[in-house]
């Protein structure tokens, strides 16, 4: 019997009910996991104290209340989600908790003085989280969805899928109407039509004494009444919490005594007929059940019968497959819709007078006070006299404004206070926008063909160890030879926190320490803490770019002068003008100034302000004109093992790998995970990238604004 691996939309109804209980905790803190797939809400309730609220949404999909043991430890510099979630609902109050219609959608909204923020968890498909305002507009979210259907993007609109059809709110005629349209057996039509999935329709079966496979037509009245009369009693027990949670599990081997082996399997909120034949352990929450479940399978799948287990390849390659056609299809439903915007704006040049006719006759007729009845009933008049105009009027709409014709075999629809060619411009700009949207459906389907090939690298490589298992290696280590990082199949990780991590940096080829602010605050803290006698100051000659600085000597050690190499002060200057608003503007070049650590204060001239960040510069300046822009990231694997940015010269010796990136049109988030893909492609030791080098960790290294990776 499989493991349970996502909630279904009966879990959710039970799970939004009880999760009411905690309405008023207030959120501490927000974390998020490697790979993205793991959000962590850590929250203070006056009755329970600490309170885990986690999100998975990988291979497994959950939301629940976890016990504080059974929830990962901190990561390390929380990411720009993580940020973001920490900054709009610190403190803020749990208000709502509540499933969409009957899906398997779940929102968490939080209230606080400055506003409200709902945090909606998608726990189908590939799974999402979707961070929205108070108006219901995307903050960020966790993946970018761009389909016909609907769009998840920051700065949209957030879309709910369309809404499946609720059978714990349906009355009596709605649920034999919606049992009868089907030509299906009766379990399927549970399942699929009446969305309670396989296990909840051999469930209601049993419990209605129906047999699974009867075809809905031989379902008799009085069958479907007694039907309907479990379904309402399952809704009353979900809606008024009156659940008996149950962890099920199935033996796997009989032992000795009275002490079989067994293995979760499911766990669910009330107790089922179909599982009578299970072992069960009752709990007194359903979050608990759930919560001991997956913390438990998730130990047992780690490791069974001694060796790891075959991922399941073939459902990836499936479901990346799936999305391919769905985007694919999405693209060329933009493409026709945007080509038929098109054909309609040149539609009304190609007939100008006549669309101008008749738009100058319901301006006028408007200005006259004509009322839009009588000014439709003239063109039907007109329209019966034969007048081509009027012939062409399909219809006015006044509580909008606009007049419907069929010109040329194409029907439009126009806004009668413009005159053509305001008209036909809109229709440009619709098709315009059609456009941009098919663009970020390439993208987007770019990135999963991307997702296709890693799955089936992967397969092949763990198919390529499966068949090398009886293989030894006698071969001596030749000690002589440096180790091949990326081939080793196992790469150790160390790494110690460093104290200018916090900002910026890198080191340069000779083995100086740059350090820069990542905003104002940073530049602040620079210039007022970390410059010292001895370094170099840099910064780019253009607004809004980072205190750089050239570190001589470390905070513990004394100051002291030095005669920096030339090749150190040039990736200085590199560095700050990469990550300055020279490469968000998308230049390739700027000018960089130097000057010694006396000639910055924060003291501005007499009758001058200095805003947060900045700084006055006082005496001359070495100038580095014309430096060209150049960032690489890379990963080290001696002495430590992190992810390294900066200026490539000074990179590429580090790092057992890296990647050149210019300024380009990828977003910093897009670009992250396209190096974290080459990454992983790079090394064989694929779970060493996830743990060094996760999107937000290399993100870190990224500069402001968009990127693309230079070809080698």
């Amino acid at each position: 019997m499989d493991h349970k691996r996502e909630l279904t939309s009966v879990d959710l109804a039970a799970l939004a009910g009880e999760l009411g209980d905690y309405e008023g905790a207030k959120l501490d803190k927000a974390y998020l996991y490697e790979d993205d797939d793991l959000v962590r809400l850590k929250l203070r309730d006056f009755d329970r104290g600490r309170v885990e609220f986690v999100i998975e949404l990988g291979d497994v999909k959950r939301a629940h209340v976890a016990a504080p043991e059974h929830v990962p430890d901190a990561p390390g510099r929380p990411p720009d989600f993580a940020m973001m979630l920490r900054n709009r609902l610190s403190g803020a109050d749990l208000v709502r908790v509540e499933q969409f219609e009957f899906d398997r959608i779940l929102e968490l909204e939080f209230d606080r003085d400055d506003g409200s923020t709902t945090i909606v968890a998608e726990l189908f498909g590939d799974g999402n989280v979707a961070v929205l305002d108070e108006h219901g507009d995307v903050i960020d979210c966790l993946e970018t969805v761009r389909l016909k259907s609907r769009t998840v993007a920051p700065g949209s609109r957030y879309e709910f899928p369309s809404a499946r059809f609720n059978p714990l709110t349906v009355d009596y005629e709605g649920f034999v109407a919606r049992v009868r349209e089907s030509d299906s057996d009766l379990v399927r039509t549970l399942a699929t039509q009446l969305n309670f999935g396989g296990l909840y329709g051999e469930e209601l079966c049993s419990r209605a004494g129906i047999d699974y496979n009867v075809p809905v037509e031989e379902v008799t009245d009085e069958q479907l009444e007694h039907l309907y009369d479990i379904v309402a009693e399952m809704a009353t027990r979900l809606r008024e919490g009156d659940l008996d949670p149950r962890v099920y599990y199935e033996t796997v081997e009989e032992g000795d005594g009275d002490d079989p082996e067994r293995r979760r399997v499911d766990a669910t909120p009330i107790p089922l007929v179909e599982y009578e034949h299970l072992y069960s352990e009752s709990f007194e929450e359903f979050n608990a059940a759930l919560d001991d479940y997956f913390y438990n399978v998730q130990r047992e799948d780690e490791v069974e019968g001694g060796e790891p287990q075959r991922p399941d390849f073939e459902a990836e390659i499936e479901k990346y497959e799936r999305i391919i056609e769905q985007q694919q299809g999405a693209i060329e439903d933009f493409e026709a819709d945007a080509e038929a915007e098109r054909e309609k704006a040149e539609s009304l040049y190609a007939n100008y007078d006549l669309v101008d006719d008749v738009l100058s006759t319901v301006r006028t007729a408007r200005e006259d006070d004509v009322a839009w009845d009588d000014i439709e009933a003239k063109f039907a008049e007109g329209a019966e006299r034969g007048i081509p105009a009027a012939e062409a009027v399909e219809g006015v709409d006044g509580s909008e404004g606009t007049v419907t014709m069929t010109v040329a075999g194409t029907t439009v629809t126009l806004d009668a206070s413009m005159g053509v060619e305001k008209n036909a411009d809109r229709l440009y700009t619709e098709a315009k926008r059609i456009e941009e949207k098919k663009e970020g459906a390439q993208a987007a389907i770019e990135d999963t063909r991307e997702d296709l090939a890693e799955a089936k690298e992967r397969r092949a490589a763990w198919e390529a160890d499966d068949g090398d298992e009886s293989a030894t290696d006698d071969e001596e280590d030749d000690e002589s030879e440096p180790t091949d990082w990326l081939n080793e199949p196992s790469v150790p990780v160390r790494s110690t926190e460093k104290w200018y991590e916090q900002f910026r940096w890198f080191h340069t080829s000779d083995g100086y320490l740059v350090i820069g602010g990542r905003d104002a605050d940073d530049n602040e803290e620079l210039v007022q803490k970390y410059i010292e006698r001895g370094d170099k100051f840099f910064h780019a000659q253009a607004h809004g770019g980072p205190v750089t600085v050239l570190k001589a000597t470390g905070p513990s050690e004394p100051a002291k002068e030095v005669d920096f190499p030339q090749s150190s002060l040039d990736q200085a200057a590199q560095f700050a003008v990469s990550y300055s608003s020279v490469w968000k503007d998308g230049r390739f070049a700027g000018d960089v100034y130097m000057v010694d650590p006396d000639q910055v204060s924060k003291t501005p001239e007499s009758g001058e302000y200095l805003e947060k960040g900045g700084f006055a510069v006082r005496g001359d300046r070495t100038y580095f004109e014309d430096t060209a822009v150049g960032v690489a990231v890379g990963i080290t694997c001696e002495d430590e093992t992190r992810v390294v940015g900066g200026p490539p010269a000074a990179i590429r010796p580090q790092a057992a790998t890296s990647v050149e990136v210019e300024p380009g049109q990828f977003a910093q988030n897009d670009i992250a995970k396209r190096l974290y893909r080459e990454f992983r492609e790079r090394f064989a030791d694929e779970s060493f990238v996830r743990k060094v080098a996760s999107p937000d960790r290399i993100q870190e290294f990224l500069p402001p604004g968009g990127s693309r990776m230079v070809e080698e």
